[in-house]
């Protein structure tokens, strides 16, 4: 795989790519659904008026200072010097997105992709702060990651930081690999999940004193089950298009990579299916979807470097691994994450890093791929939760008991998603 990239982009990568970005917010929606069906029906509305406020908000914190952080490959960035060698750490692109009409074809795409990348690494978090996290505080979480936190992690990864540097200053194969945001998507959205459900805590009700956990099933098992077959669009988009920008593939590895997206979330769920089959007696539709979305997830950061044979093995590790850490998550560490990011984007985005580092060619690839696992575990995991704690000191995340006791649409809306249904006892807390 060439990972110079070309002096300039043909006509035909750049229309590809385009029409690529301009269905990759599919992903963004079958996110959004899936998020707002595995919560409450009484906070429905909040949940998808969320999304949509967070993707704006999070775009605008990425093009007033992100974008700006980010830089581009090639561009001026922040350096210093250890060891004898360079560490590129911050980008320096210009302010305020000046310049991008006149900007290399390649750049103004990568742009975009960026847009898209933190909008959907945004609202991962909100799913995991369904039914008791306030907007203005999922908003305020957004403009961390849009202005602070993703530009960081995508100069690391995309934008000739020090992580996609390993090869050349370290000899680890071609540096870290993420074609399509396994890392500075999915990881990076799973671990702004893990540090959000801890400072929010969990549901009320959710884990009683003495008692077992509460189940406390998703409302819409059509909204979480159609919502994966549109992220299934999305991610397509994703993968071909992060193949050309940040791999430099060649056009003819693109169906490949759309084949092993395909498969990859199919193992997955099948995989999923048979675990919860067999765990529970019948298969469990919101956990089949969590699978799904693990086997997506991975094959971000997959799909351009294997074959279909190995997309099915990761996608079937994906399945199996996502419900029992679900589980895990609930009853042995006692975290309330409604919609499963945690365990989905995550565990299912390192999984992604470690096959690609572990089926890929190159001599050194595997360590690099742990670099770059190393730095977010490391690294990037406190700096997000000391800054949504410092966020959640200014904006309270969670609203005042009654408001999340009649639902976060009442509170927060004033009506709710569903004005025609009747709120039974067994929906109230007890």
């Amino acid at each position: 795989m060439n990972l110079n990239p070309p002096a300039t982009m043909t006509e035909s990568a750049f229309v590809l790519v385009l029409v690529s970005l301009l269905m990759a917010p599919l992903a963004i929606a079958g996110v959004a659904l899936i998020n707002t069906g595995l919560g409450r029906s009484r906070s429905a509305a909040q949940s998808l008026l969320g999304s949509l406020a967070i993707v704006a908000v999070a775009a605008i914190a990425f093009a007033l200072v992100g974008a700006t952080l980010t830089g581009t490959q090639g561009g001026a960035s922040h350096i210093f010097h250890l060891a004898g060698m360079p560490w590129n750490w911050l980008g320096k692109g210009p302010y305020f997105l000046g310049g991008l009409a006149t900007a290399p074809a390649q750049s103004q795409l990568g742009l975009l992709f960026e847009f898209l990348a933190v909008a959907l690494a945004a609202i991962i978090p909100w799913g995991s702060g369904a039914d008791r996290l306030r907007l203005a505080a999922g908003c305020a979480v957004a403009v961390v990651l849009g202005a602070i936190v993703f530009p960081l992690a995508a100069h690391w990864i995309w934008a000739g930081g020090w992580l996609s540097q390993l090869g050349v200053n370290f000899s680890l194969g071609s540096g870290f690999l993420d074609p399509a945001g396994a890392a500075a998507i999915h990881v990076l959205g799973g671990l702004s999940a893990l540090a959000v459900a801890w400072i929010a805590g969990p549901r009320r009700g959710k884990f009683p004193p003495g008692g077992f956990a509460t189940a406390m099933p998703g409302h819409n098992a059509v909204y979480i089950l159609f919502g994966c077959l549109l992220a299934l669009a999305g991610w397509l988009a994703f993968n071909v298009a992060g193949a050309v920008l940040w791999m430099h593939a060649p056009l003819a590895v693109l169906p490949v990579a759309a084949i092993n997206t395909l498969l990859s979330a199919s193992g997955a769920v099948a995989a999923t299916f048979a675990v919860t089959r067999i765990r529970f007696g019948k298969p469990d539709a919101s956990l089949c979807a969590n699978g799904w979305l693990s086997g997506l997830v991975a094959s971000s950061a997959t799909a351009a470097i294997v074959s279909p044979i190995q997309s099915i093995l990761i996608g079937l590790i994906a399945g199996v691994l996502t419900p029992l850490l679900v589980e895990v998550l609930e009853l042995a560490a006692s975290i309330d994450d409604p919609s499963g990011a945690i365990a989905a984007h995550g565990a299912g985005g390192l999984w992604g890093l470690i096959a690609a580092g572990a089926l890929a060619p190159q001599s050194g690839q595997f360590i690099a791929q742990l670099a770059c696992i190393a730095a977010l575990l490391g690294l990037i995991l406190p700096l997000l939760y000391f800054l949504f704690w410092l966020v959640n000191r200014i904006v309270p995340f969670r609203p005042d008991p009654d408001g999340e006791r009649i639902g976060m649409d009442l509170h927060e809306l004033g009506g709710g998603a569903y004005p025609e249904f009747v709120i039974h006892r067994d929906d109230s807390y007890r």
